[in-house]
This record gives C-alpha cells, sequence and structure tokens, in this order.
C-alpha cells in the first residue's frame, strides 16, 4: 500500500509538472496576445506625447531645439527598450502600418493599436497640460506645430515629414522586422534618427513625424491650422519606407521580388 501511495504522488507531480510545462510553452493567452499590447502601446504613446510636449513647453531658449530633441529622442531610447518584448514599441501610427506590410504584425491588431496610440497621444497631452504653468503652456500652443503660418510652406513641410518619417521607419522596419538585419540596438538607433530630424528639420516642419503626437496637443487646444500635414506626411513616408523593405533591402523572407 505504501508503495501504491508513493507511485500515485510520483505521478500527480509528473501531471503538475507537465501541465506547467505545457502552460509556459503553449500559445500565448488573450491577456497577452491583445490586452497587454494595446496597454503598452497606449501607455508608451502616452509618456512620449506627456515627456515631448513638456520639453517644447518648457524649452530653455539659449538650448533652442537641442531640448526637444534630445528629450524626444532619449524618450525613443528608454521607452522602447521597455516595451519592445510586449508590443513592439510602435507609438507611432506611420510605424505600425509599415510594420503590419512587411510581415511584423497580424491585420488584426493594426486598427486596436493605432487607437490604442491616438488615444495615448491625447492622455499624454492633457497631462502636459496639468504639468504645466497656464503661461507657458499658450505660449507655446500645448506644444502643437505652429510652424506652418503659410501655403508657401506647406509642401516643404509635407516632404520634409515624409522624408525624416521615412528615414526613421526605414530604422525601425531593418532593425527589427528584416531578419537578416535585426539588431539590439534599437532603441538606440531609432532615439538617434529622432534626435538628428528633429535638428535637421525642426524650422521647416516642426519635426512632428507621428499623428498620435500632433493629435493630443491639437486636441487640447483647438489648434487646427495645417494638421493635415502631420497625417499624411508620415504616413506616405512609412509607406515609403516599406516599400524600400518589401522590394529592394529586405531579406527573402521579407522581399516580395527578386529572389
Amino acid at each position: 500500500m505504501a508503495e501504491d501511495r508513493l507511485e500515485l504522488r510520483d505521478m500527480e507531480k509528473n501531471l503538475i509538472r507537465d501541465s506547467r510545462k505545457a502552460k509556459e510553452g503553449g500559445s500565448p493567452s488573450r491577456m497577452e496576445r491583445m490586452i497587454q499590447p494595446c496597454a503598452a502601446e497606449l501607455l508608451g504613446t502616452m509618456f512620449f506625447v506627456f515627456i515631448g510636449c513638456v520639453s517644447v513647453i518648457e524649452d530653455v531658449e539659449s538650448a533652442g531645439r537641442l531640448q526637444p530633441a534630445l528629450v524626444h529622442g532619449l524618450a525613443i531610447v528608454v521607452l522602447v527598450a521597455c516595451m519592445a518584448e510586449i508590443s513592439g514599441s510602435h507609438f507611432n501610427p506611420a510605424f505600425t502600418i509599415p510594420i503590419y506590410l512587411c510581415g511584423g504584425m497580424e491585420l488584426v491588431m493594426v486598427g486596436p493599436y493605432i487607437i490604442s496610440q491616438l488615444v495615448g497621444g491625447v492622455i499624454g497631452a492633457a497631462m502636459s497640460k496639468v504639468m504645466t504653468t497656464k503661461a507657458k503652456y499658450e505660449e507655446a500652443t500645448g506644444a502643437a506645430f505652429t510652424v506652418l503660418r503659410s501655403e508657401e510652406q506647406v509642401a516643404r513641410a509635407l516632404f520634409a515629414e515624409g522624408a525624416m518619417t521615412s528615414l526613421i521607419a526605414l530604422v525601425v522596419l531593418l532593425g527589427a522586422v528584416n531578419h537578416k538585419s535585426r539588431t539590439p540596438l534599437v532603441p538606440f538607433m531609432a532615439g538617434g534618427t529622432v534626435v538628428i530630424n528633429i535638428l535637421a528639420g525642426g524650422n521647416v516642419s516642426g519635426t512632428c513625424l507621428n499623428p498620435a503626437r500632433a493629435l493630443g496637443p491639437a486636441l487640447m487646444t483647438n489648434y487646427w491650422s495645417y494638421h493635415w500635414v502631420y497625417w499624411v506626411g508620415p504616413i506616405l513616408g512609412g509607406l515609403v519606407a516599406a516599400a524600400l523593405v518589401r522590394f529592394l533591402l529586405g531579406d527573402n523572407k521579407t522581399r516580395l521580388i527578386l529572389k
């Protein structure tokens, strides 16, 4: 009887161990598959827009574009490194679309990701309003993009937003999606690209490169002048980057032609 009991206990232990292994090695739960990634996109975009807006509103005049450039870039480094294994750290509709087009995510998650990013952008902009003084907030128009004042500037700004978004989207696609060129340095590469883009193009378009970053401050301040530029430019830039990877720079698994 004692031997039988020992055998039964051993069987129970083995069954528990096997069930734990099955859970650990099985398909991810709905929480990990949908809820966590959307939450990470919302929170990541929220903190990025919050920190970015505050850096513009509280910008020291003597620092020029350097302060917001460094703050936006370093925020990307930190947030991408933190959230990459949960959601992929897009934080930008202009990245989510080309990432999907290059096979980096499922179609069913594109809509929830973009909604999460836009909601996060609005919350982040609202947080910046709470944190800063009324005088500074109004002076900076809540960190909305107010560079464009005339129709003559629009074409240059649209090109700038598209070209600079294409550059950073290309960095993301090659560093995180394309198998041959994947690298753990993506957070630093993306953050560095944000810094150089802001330093280079800040006077031309304000260097938004992200519809979620544009929407939040615009909604908080009701400033919509030329707002469409900060949607059309970045999204077109992301599509160009996706085309370059799919048709030219991608590896055999990613590239669609000349395999």
